[in-house]
């Protein structure tokens, strides 16, 4: 699995050690991580919340990561912002708890973490026990066991819905600001990491050719 992890603009100064806690359970597990930052909050390229969520649409709608770890200050505007594009189901987490019962019932592709609240000593060690429950099992296994069979349903209806509810990812880009999307790719290590791994279609052909 490839991980990307992004970070907005308010919680930029704790990328370094979200990333530390990130990588030490995805190397455990034998995942690739992508850092695509912020990397500090005095950074170039500036990301906001809504910038999150079209950053993470073309990371997963290319292929380029299986799955994204991002947040903000509460989580609620990230988790808003990449719920609004195509081929993303993210999840607010805020504890183990919500990482294990989202990955086994909703069985989504990101996670939106409140990087502020609820976040003093020992912050470090709560990401690490979060990313530890989010992968414990093979997502969508279902919790608790005896409710396998509706959850697993009521997925495949769910995505079914989002299916019929979107249009596809790069008509969305194009309506919105250019401005907006090409902020949202400015990132210094941007190109090369989504150049690497993104998969050959219209979403790789389309950002590379806002960056040109």
């Amino acid at each position: 699995m490839r991980i990307a992890l992004i970070n907005e603009n308010s919680q930029a100064a704790k990328n370094g050690l979200i990333h530390e806690a990130l990588g030490k359970v995805a190397a455990a597990k034998g995942f690739d991580v992508d850092n695509y930052g912020m990397y500090a909050a005095d950074d170039a390229a500036q990301l906001t919340y809504v910038q999150n969520g079209v950053l993470a649409a073309a990371l997963l709608n290319s292929g380029a990561a299986d799955f994204v770890v991002t947040g903000c200050g509460t989580g609620e505007g990230a988790m808003l912002a990449l719920n609004s594009f195509p081929g993303v189901i993210c999840g607010h987490v805020e504890d183990p708890l919500d990482a294990y019962t989202f990955a086994q019932i909703n069985d989504g592709n990101a996670i939106a973490i409140p990087f502020a609240l609820k976040n003093g000593w020992g912050q470090e060690l709560q990401l690490e026990y979060i990313f530890e429950k989010l992968w414990l099992e093979e997502p969508g296994s279902g919790y608790p066991k005896e409710r396998v069979v509706p959850e697993q349903r009521n997925k495949r209806i769910l995505d079914g819905v989002r299916a019929a509810a979107f249009r596809p990812l790069v008509d969305i880009y194009r309506d919105l600001d250019p401005e907006l999307v090409r902020g949202a790719f400015a990132g210094e290590r941007f190109r090369g990491l989504f150049e690497a791994h993104a998969q050959p279609g219209e979403v790789k052909d389309y950002v590379l050719g806002l960056l040109d």
